[in-house]
């Protein structure tokens, strides 16, 4: 017993891995996909809403973008904390206060906005609902991940996580695509107060949905196991850390196009187009992001990472060049097809290197750069459009997607001195063992 591969082992406990013809829908239930999705709306619109909230009640994009900010800088303080107590206490115990917390926050934000209150109490309730945010979206692929690792046979492995890991990437380009779509729906035709009223009824009811789902059982069990999990140092590599960074490059370019976008249609005289505009980036991502599974798998996720992100930093210098909506709206779309498959190819890579027991920590620490970075580029680039020119504001994307490329080629490198001198965590080398018992190791063809 004790020379089969863990995933076998696991198998006792599991009897569906034993046989592994049950797909992942069938061990989560057909209620679970809508519900997760939805619990990922209120973290998509909080940004957006909080920065179109502020510029409406203060008319200042500046002042709207250092509010964004700040609900990033306390993202990125609660996000990593968040990942490591529910690997330790499982996603339960976690998510149900911090839903209730962000609910309450989110509702009271309006009336801190619109009641002339201070600009430092403003900026303490927008960190406050950034420290509270409940990141569903990274708490998904955790838990989807630990579903495959544990209830998925070996031989199946590595293309149920491709398409889990393709369709998480769409279903956040969609939630991006929707939240900012929802906020411009809501603020045009109620109020500038109603994004953020729709978020807090969204994270009272989806938010808590998710966690007291089915699905978090499985990982409260595995959670409970202390020596299955790896130390938070393991997560600190540089073949992880180079993740992180270049999902901090796509956070960049999410916030600078979204500001930069709202002050392009705030000149052009209608500030309410930027989150509809906006959402056209997010129709093309979306759409490849969910085409990505069909690509072929000698086509290496290191070299997938370098083309897309390619495409994005083309697509963002015709934007930076553009002088009307209708120009600007076509390297949208194109931009959303670069953009949606470089999250895809970083969130794959992330799931492969996660080390053992540390898939929440890892896929909050991305979550948490991508909005932290979105927040902070969005600060910037409100600051540089108001006080240098609408002009330069438009060029940070394409910095932005220009950095993603170049971590690319980090990347490479990094993965060519790895194959050198391979140090490869625990988690990988137990499955990695059960593919080989199998005959079926794809891995290294898909990095």
């Amino acid at each position: 017993m004790n020379n089969e591969p863990m995933s076998r082992r696991n198998a006792v406990h599991h009897p569906s891995t034993a046989s592994g013809r049950s797909s992942l829908i069938a061990h989560t239930g057909w209620a679970y996909w809508p519900i997760a999705f939805v619990a990922r709306l209120p973290f998509a619109m909080m940004t957006v809403g909080v920065l179109m909230l502020v510029v409406h009640a203060t008319d200042s994009v500046g002042f709207g973008g250092l509010t964004s900010a700040a609900v990033g800088i306390g993202v990125v303080i609660a996000g990593p904390i968040m990942g490591d107590l529910v690997d330790r206490h499982g996603q339960r115990r976690v998510l149900v206060p911090v839903g209730l917390a962000n609910g309450i926050l989110l509702a009271l934000f309006p009336l801190v906005a619109t009641a002339e209150a201070p600009p430092g109490v403003i900026l303490a309730a927008a960190l406050a609902i950034g420290l509270t945010g409940p990141q569903a979206a990274a708490m998904s692929r955790s838990r989807l991940l630990a579903i495959v690792a544990a209830r998925i046979a070996p031989q199946r492995r590595t293309k149920t996580t491709s398409r889990l890991m393709s369709y998480e990437s769409a279903a956040d380009e969609t939630a991006f695509v929707i939240g900012p779509f929802l906020v411009g729906i809501l603020a045009a035709l109620i109020a500038p107060w109603a994004p953020i009223a729709v978020a807090a009824a969204l994270s009272f009811g989806f938010v808590l949905a998710f966690a007291l789902h089915p699905t978090a059982r499985l990982l409260q069990s595995r959670a409970d196991t202390a020596a299955e999990r790896a130390a938070f140092r393991a997560v600190l590599t540089p073949s992880m850390l180079v993740l992180v960074a270049a999902t901090f490059g796509v956070g960049m370019f999410f916030g600078a196009a979204l500001t930069s976008l709202t002050a392009f249609a705030r000149a052009a005289g209608d500030e309410a187009q930027a989150g509809l505009l906006y959402g056209l980036m997010g129709i093309g991502s979306a759409v490849l992001a969910l085409g990505v599974v069909l690509l072929p798998a000698r086509f290496a996720l290191r070299h997938r990472w370098l083309a897309f992100a390619g495409v994005l930093t083309a697509a963002s210098v015709g934007y930076a060049t553009s002088s009307s909506l209708g120009v600007v709206a076509g390297w949208l779309l194109v931009m959303g097809l670069g953009v949606g498959p470089t999250l895809v190819t970083l969130f794959s890579l992330a799931g492969e290197r996660a080390p053992l027991g540390r898939s929440a920590t890892t896929m909050t620490l991305l979550s948490s750069a991508l909005t932290l970075a979105q927040a902070l580029a969005a600060a910037a680039t409100g600051w540089i459009a108001e006080e240098v020119s609408l002009g330069v504001a438009m060029v940070v994307p394409a910095l932005a997607a220009a950095i993603v490329l170049s971590l690319g080629v980090v990347n490479v490198a990094i993965a060519r001195r790895g194959r050198a001198a391979p140090a490869r965590p625990a988690a990988d080398v137990a499955v990695d063992e059960a593919w080989r018992h199998d005959g079926t190791d794809e891995r290294a063809r898909a990095r």
